[in-house]
């Protein structure tokens, strides 16, 4: 296991979680954050882990936010693991489904639903933020939650998110099927399945409504919708291909993020 705690404050308790095995980098907490910004969903943050992956020839690399709340992984390749798809994986840390109810945000890939129902699991699809995810799982009773920023919820820590917790529940996971020769990126491919995604896409613009509204009303004008979805922005969901518009919460930015049953088709939308 390889280990970036983005010189954050999960330097301060990470070795009394997971122990002195792993491979640390940046553990010593520093609020100048010397060695790259505390934002592992931006690539050029998760550089040193990934060569730290490649170089060690690791299993998996773990990186942490600056307080921690969140984490995100890379594959013994050191391919960074889009954070949504590990909402899927953390059930096999809690078993069958038996029809619990798993929160996920207006973001994620329907691979996750897709993969979730095999299980028998069913999803919840909420808004975009910690401050409704928490509260949206108390208020469904719902098993556990996550989000493509890299927040998980789990209804015995009080419906709140930890990376701490997270991380822990993964590697679990990804250490039983290491016993069945399966790498992490075996199970990540199983999980991603048969679908393509962009990513999340950043514009900065004045007329974010109005540009969302111009983006819905094209797309659904070329083709029928299974569902289009306006509490978080807009999600049109259509029968090989979705996409969701939405304004940033937090930044001057209107984000966009697309999905199709494959690359083709993606980049045609």
């Amino acid at each position: 296991i390889g280990v970036d705690c983005s010189n954050g404050c999960s330097g301060y308790f990470i070795r009394q979680v997971l122990g002195d095995i792993p491979h640390y980098i940046n553990d010593q907490p520093d609020g100048t954050f010397p060695n790259h910004e505390p934002n592992p969903l931006e690539p050029e943050n998760i550089v040193q882990l990934q060569e730290l992956v490649l170089r060690e020839k690791l299993d998996i690399g773990v990186i942490f936010d600056g307080d921690a709340d969140r984490v995100m992984f890379t594959d013994e390749n050191g391919k960074f693991i889009s954070p949504d798809l590990l909402i899927a994986a953390i059930a096999h840390y809690f078993g069958p489904g038996e029809d619990r109810l798993v929160l996920h945000d207006i973001r994620t890939s329907r691979a996750v639903k897709e993969y979730l129902e095999k299980m028998n699991y069913r999803t919840y699809m909420w808004r975009v933020g910690r401050a409704y995810a928490a509260v949206k799982l108390r208020e469904i009773n719902g098993l556990y939650g996550g989000e493509l920023a890299g927040h998980y919820y789990f209804s015995q820590f009080f419906f709140s998110d930890s990376g701490f917790i997270a991380s822990m529940i993964l590697l679990d996971v990804f250490a039983r099927f290491k016993e069945q020769n399966v790498t992490v990126s075996m199970l990540i491919e199983r999980i991603a399945g048969k679908w393509a995604n962009t990513g999340e896409i950043n514009w900065k613009i004045t007329q974010k409504q109005e540009a969302m509204d111009a983006v819905r009303s094209f797309f659904l004008s070329e083709e029928t919708a299974d569902s289009s979805i306006d509490f978080d922005g807009y999600r049109v969901d259509f029968p090989n291909w979705w996409f969701n518009i939405r304004p940033s919460n937090t930044e001057p930015y209107l984000r966009f993020i697309a999905e199709a049953t494959n690359q083709e088709l993606l980049e045609e939308k």
